[in-house]
This record gives C-alpha cells, structure tokens and sequence, in this order.
C-alpha cells in the first residue's frame, strides 16, 4: 500500500509481473537447487520480455532473484537448464533491484527531500537492514556492515538516523513459527537493540522482518517479562507520511503496535 502510493506521489511508475509466481523464498533453496533457481527465474524471464527491469520490496525475494541472475550471467549451462525448465528464453539482461535502491538513488532523493511537507524532525529512527540485503557481498545492495540507503532516506526527511547493533542482524524470518525459542530469541535481540540505542522506531525494507518485529513484541513482552512497544514500519510509510499522504492511505492502522500515538507525541497529527 505505501509503496505504490509512494510511487505515485514521485511519478514512479510501477508494473505487476504478469502471472508472477512466489521466488520459492528460503524453502526451495533447502529442497532443490534448481528448483530454487527456476522459481525466481521464471518472473525475471516475464519481466525481461518486456524490456523491465525487476525492484523488489522483499528482502528474500531480492536475494533469490539476484542470485539466479547473477548465475545465468556466469553460466550457458545453467542458463540452458532454467530456460528448459521455465519453458521461456531467459538471458538475464534485465536488472534486480531493492525496493530501497530505487528511493535511495541521487535524483529520487532529492525529489523526496523537495516535497517533504511534514518533516520528521525530531525522530529518532533504528534503520533495520536485515540479512539478505547486504549478504551474501556478492548480492549486497549495500555496505555488509554498515549498510546507509535507510539512513541516507530518513534523513532526506529531517529524521534522525540511528547508529545500533542490530542494523544487519536476521530476524530468524520463519523461526518465528516453526523454531520459536530462535526466532523469538533473535527477535527480542533486535527489538532491545532498538530500545537501547534510544529508537522512537524501526524501519525496514522487508515484509517479513516488519511482521516478526511487529507482530511478535505481544509474546516477546511475556516471555522476557518486560513491556515492548516500539512502532515498526516499512519504510515507505515514514517517507509517504513525511510527503502528506495519509496515515490511512499508508496502512498505520494494520500494525500490531500502533504508531499514531507516537506521531502525536511528536506533534506531527
């Protein structure tokens, strides 16, 4: 919702995949490697015969499609055996992009920081990168351990970006149901980073980390006996919200914490 309303605000013209498939995520990849490639491959192949190039607003489904590209790049057999697999010609000549590569550009950045219309002056922001957007290095859409695309955006909207510990820590992704001492423990790590280093909030670019660090802080306050309630966004909203789209446009009223109480603190309603 806040990206495409985003988009639109910055003339950011974005077109759906036609008959996208799921990338497969981090199951494919644990059950068959070239099942794995093929997945992804198959919506970069959609995208690549109609000369577009692919931005992704999924950590995962960023890494997945980075990775099959860059080894068709480098390999006629492996090209060969994803192409006969997906039954379409795919030659990787079309580009993956993070969802956050495509605001953090120069000119974008500068059209985001014109048009700020409710600055966020005043908050301070824990910019959370994740795992998979800035590892493997040869993935990475930034600096592995101090990654500054979040931060240089939060920024363009008089925010304050945060220096922390958990900036490129994982947050357990599926864990969280299926292994829950680990995921809830890897959690709980971040979210106490968050706190620690004197975070009003987290933002993110990845769906899943946003729901695990939302969703989760009901259950992490009763098994660390001690009360989580920081507002965790997408980071399009804070940008949608500093550009005077509404609260309501961006989804606010879907998290699990809500975050209204804390912009009213700042004066920003």
């Amino acid at each position: 919702m806040s990206t495409e309303a985003l988009a639109r605000a910055l003339g950011i013209e974005l077109t759906e995949i036609p008959q996208w498939n799921c990338c497969g995520a981090s199951a494919a990849h644990n059950t068959n490697h070239l099942l794995a490639q093929a997945l992804p491959a198959r919506n970069l192949a959609l995208a690549e015969a109609e000369n577009l190039d692919v931005a992704v607003p999924c950590a995962a489904c960023y890494s997945r499609m980075k990775a099959v590209r860059e080894a068709v790049r480098k390999s006629d057999l492996v090209r060969a055996k994803v192409s006969s697999v997906i039954e379409m010609d795919y030659h990787a000549r079309n580009d993956v992009f993070s969802i956050v590569e495509i605001f953090a550009g120069t000119s974008t950045l500068q059209q985001i920081e014109a048009k700020v219309l409710k600055p966020l002056s005043g908050l301070k922001v824990a910019c959370y990168y994740g795992c998979l957007l800035v590892r493997p290095p040869e993935l990475a859409m930034d600096d592995q351990e101090d990654p500054q695309s979040l931060d240089r955006i939060i920024g363009s909207l008089g925010g304050t970006p945060l220096t922390w510990s958990g900036k490129v820590s994982c947050c357990g992704a599926g864990h969280s149901t299926t292994l829950l001492p680990v995921g809830f423990k890897m959690i709980g790590d971040i979210l106490e980073a968050a706190e620690e280093c004197g975070a009003d909030c987290i933002a993110c670019a990845c769906p899943l980390c946003l729901l695990n660090l939302d969703m989760r802080q009901g259950d992490l306050s009763k098994r660390r006996k001690k009360s989580f309630k920081i507002p965790v966004f997408y980071f399009t909203e804070l940008v949608g919200f500093a550009l005077g789209i509404s609260p309501k446009v961006l989804g606010f009223k879907k998290h699990f914490v809500d975050p209204l109480p804390l912009f009213k603190a700042k004066n920003y309603l």
